[in-house]
């Protein structure tokens, strides 16, 4: 019998899981023009390393990153390379940013495909090249490298945590997954006990998904998967957070600003898994994704195995279009997902639903009243934070107090939203904090590298100064005492020189006459 545990919290939502999960999974066309922005991920940017005009091939590196948290961004079909130009990132923001764009020739041309070593004789080091290489980055919405997350450096790890608990209403992408391929999952995750060094692994799923569970148990009981267990999890809203999965399959709590590996779990999403089996075990890059479509403002919801890079308008077109109620456009679910300005942007590899709500089918902004301190929101928080306390210090700009009360810890899940009864948009407050403190500790570590380069020139000016010293110090000691011995053996070399030869001895010298020795007189 496996033990689950309760995490604080929490909510029951209308699922709408049923929108989307009733229809097959479908595969979508290649769109006629793939965009690929450079920037994947907050942070850095990717590199081009093609040029307009150039011919790529489908699973081409396009671009490259510095440093192992910004893996290589891969072209999804073949086809001539456009323009390399801003255009609007798919953010709230509607900001742009550099992106790739490509025209399709419907060739859909790939390279030949290489013999692939058994992956079971790899080393856990080449392992996590060949999953960097791919491209491959968490699929179920942060996007972090996956070759970084399964390098625990120093911490010891004993349990890999596969999270299929698929919490936030209308989205099925995991669903269709498990549903679909097992397989994939099931060896990704044996690939990863292999990385990781662990003989232990939990696949959580949550309990409205009996056809994905299903499947599951009955691959495992058809291949060596004995070391992995499937565990049911209640469908509680946000059982899907990596902390309170852990919390709930381990018992375990992620400490305050710590990673799950702080805890002894490493937790990769399903979607991950199944692309790091593709990756390793057939030598495919991450090029597509299954994507859910749903929401009463699409005609035909559903799943589909979308490349990266397609504009969310053709997605929208294969679902049958927008029906007459479409009034919102939003990236991800309704509860922690970003409102997009357009259709025109691009599916990025951390998308993974594309929700049109109808008229009324979700609330939409409404007049905030003041807080009444009615503690519903804390008694909602899945992290046990006080939301009402850091609402005040982040409105009142008191950064350091909402610190103290770990505004870092927050999810942004959503639930103290939803639960408030004076509809205080408390996230956006909490993402604005957040944002100041992350730009302020920028700042502070561009002033400590600045303050650290001025003192070290300082220091570097400083001993060049006293060296010239010692040097002319010791250039005046040799001037005022000069070597006597020295000069002394240059005036006796001069004057042997003006000396005059001595004569050479004579032949014809007198024999020495001195008288010869006596012999010793005899005894």
């Amino acid at each position: 019998m496996f033990t689950l545990h309760r995490f604080h919290g929490g909510l029951h939502l209308d699922a709408h899981k049923e929108d989307s999960s009733l229809a097959p999974l479908a595969t979508a066309p290649v769109p006629p023009r793939l965009i690929f922005p450079l920037q994947q991920r907050g942070g850095q940017n990717a590199q081009s390393v093609v040029q307009v005009g150039d011919h790529v091939r489908k699973g081409q590196v396009i671009a490259r990153g510095d440093g192992p948290m910004n893996p290589p961004i891969h072209a999804s079909s073949s086809g001539i390379v456009s323009a390399i130009e801003p255009r609007p990132l798919p953010h709230p923001s509607g900001l742009t940013d550099l992106a790739i764009v490509i025209d399709t020739d419907g060739e859909d041309l790939a390279p030949a495909p290489e013999e692939r070593p058994d992956y079971g004789q790899l080393a856990p080091e080449e392992l996590r090249r060949v999953i960097f290489e791919a491209g491959i980055v968490g699929l179920g919405g942060a996007a972090f490298s996956t070759a970084v997350k399964t390098d625990p450096g120093h911490r010891p790890i004993d349990t890999l945590i596969l999270n299929g608990a698929e919490c936030e209403p209308y989205i099925t992408c995991d669903d269709s997954l498990l549903r679909n391929f097992p397989r994939e999952v099931l060896e990704g995750a044996r690939i990863l006990m292999r990385v990781l060094g662990v003989e232990r692994c939990l696949l959580g799923v949550e309990d409205d998904m009996p056809e994905a569970i299903r499947a599951l148990r009955e691959t495992r009981e058809a291949g060596d998967y004995s070391n992995i267990d499937i565990v049911t999890v209640p469908a509680l809203y946000p059982s899907g957070g990596e902390k309170q999965l852990i919390r709930i399959l381990t018992g375990r709590e992620v400490p305050t600003r710590g990673i799950p590996a702080d805890a002894g779990v490493i937790c990769q999403n399903v979607g991950t898994a199944a692309a790091v089996y593709r990756a390793v075990g057939r030598g495919e890059p991450l090029i597509e994704r299954i994507v859910t479509v749903t929401g009463k403002g699409i005609k035909n919801p559903g799943n589909w195995l979308t490349r990266i890079g397609t504009p969310i308008a053709d997605l929208v077109r294969y679902s049958g279009g927008y029906s007459g109620v479409a009034e919102r456009l939003i990236l991800g679910g309704p509860m922690m997902g970003i409102s997009l300005p357009s259709d025109a942007l691009p599916l990025v590899k951390a998308a993974n639903c594309v929700l049109v709500t109808g008229r009324g089918e979700t609330t939409g902004p409404k007049q905030a009243l003041p807080c009444i301190r009615c503690g519903a929101c804390a008694e909602a928080c899945p992290i046990n934070l006080l939301p009402q306390q850091l609402y005040w210090y982040s409105r009142a700009d008191n950064l350091q107090r909402a610190e103290e009360y770990q505004l870092a810890d927050c999810i942004e899940c959503g639930c103290c939203d939803y639960v408030c009864p004076s509809h205080i948009p408390l996230v956006q407050y909490f993402r604005a904090a957040k944002s100041e403190l992350v730009a302020k500790q920028r700042e502070r570590t561009k002033a400590d590298h600045a303050r650290e380069r001025f003192e070290a020139r300082q220091a570097r000016k400083e001993r060049e100064k006293q060296e010239r010293a010692e040097a002319a110090q010791r250039k005046k000691t040799a001037l005022a005492k000069p070597d006597t011995s020295e000069i002394q053996d240059a005036i006796a070399r001069a004057k042997a020189r003006k000396r005059p030869p001595e004569s050479a001895p004579t032949t014809d010298a007198a024999p020495d006459e001195s008288p010869p020795a006596q012999e010793p007189a005899e005894n």
